[in-house]
């Protein structure tokens, strides 16, 4: 199972740059970058260029809604071929809120939104044209992009039917805010169902992390700074599902001996990387990127 560290972008692009320079020489696997209302991460990663070899790089997520699926598909061909072909491009529809209150786009079914922007961006990125005239997004043609592959493609997913989707069109699944059990009895079983005949699917997991002495303190945090994911319909109904009060039955913490264990379990459930967020005071978060860094060295496998 593979270990990458994921950021916020809340820094300046040169530091966020070096925050990915700095990811490769710890050892991490792979630099997660996300949509936050700031950087546009595709534009980073092209930015960074060659820099920073040896470590892969992926979007958490790409919202497709202000996005056309060509357009998107040129973006992220053109970032992949300008990393050295080091792209995975993880997108999402992200969630009601944001596409009405802050696109002023009508928001509609994410399953038949996504499936609309997969059956354009997939064939794509892959070097072919489609000519669809039905539904509420239409494309006609491709992207030419000499000499570049395919980046993996990964949806972002929770529920049964986005996660059989991610399986069927995908080339696997992003989730967060999922435990151990969730990812073993649900995710995995769903996306790998959907994807037979198709080659092994992937399964990355968000999670938020903390080793720390003070775990009350660290749920607490958690529960305090990211309980708008509870208000969510998506997350919402994730965290029923599975049993979750809110975000902060999610956090992967406690001290080393005791996030090892999860971590171990995550591999169990077949879960293929981890996206690791820092959270806590500065000594803390120190202590979680030393401790996932080692074990991204250590090649932990399921």
């Amino acid at each position: 199972m593979q270990i990458g560290i994921s950021s916020y972008g809340s820094a300046t692009i040169p530091d966020l740059l070096e925050e990915v320079e700095r990811a490769a020489a710890q050892g991490f696997h792979r630099f997660w970058l996300g949509e936050h209302g700031g950087w546009d991460p595709l534009t980073v990663f092209a930015a960074l260029g060659g820099r920073a070899p040896g470590i892969e790089l992926a979007t958490s997520v790409v919202g497709t809604y202000p996005r056309h699926p060509l357009a998107l598909a040129a973006q992220a061909l053109t970032t992949h071929a300008a990393t050295g072909e080091r792209l995975t491009l993880g997108v999402g529809p992200s969630h009601a809120p944001v596409v009405q209150g802050r696109y002023g786009i009508e928001w509609q079914s994410p399953v038949r939104h996504a499936r609309q922007v997969l059956d354009i961006l997939a064939p794509v990125l892959h070097g072919d044209e489609v000519n669809i005239h039905t539904g509420q997004i239409k494309a006609a043609g491709g992207v030419t992009a000499p000499g570049t592959t395919a980046p993996s493609l990964l949806l972002g997913a929770n529920g049964p039917r986005m996660l059989a989707l991610a399986g069927e069109l995908a080339d696997g699944a992003l989730t967060m805010w999922t435990t151990p059990e969730f990812v073993g009895e649900v995710v995995v079983p769903t996306v790998t169902r959907a994807a037979a005949g198709r080659a092994e699917p992937r399964i990355a997991v968000g999670l938020l992390a903390s080793v720390t002495a003070d775990l009350d303190s660290a749920r607490a945090f958690v529960r305090e700074n990211f309980q708008q994911a509870s208000t969510l319909p998506t997350f919402r109904a994730l965290l029923e599902r599975q049993g979750s009060a809110g975000p902060e039955d999610t956090l992967l913490g406690g001290d080393e001996d005791t996030v090892i264990k999860t971590v171990s379990r995550f591999a169990e459930a077949g879960a293929t990387e981890l996206a690791i967020f820092p959270v806590g005071p500065p000594a803390d978060q120190a202590r979680t990127v030393e401790l996932f860094a080692q074990l991204a060295r250590r090649q932990i496998t399921s």
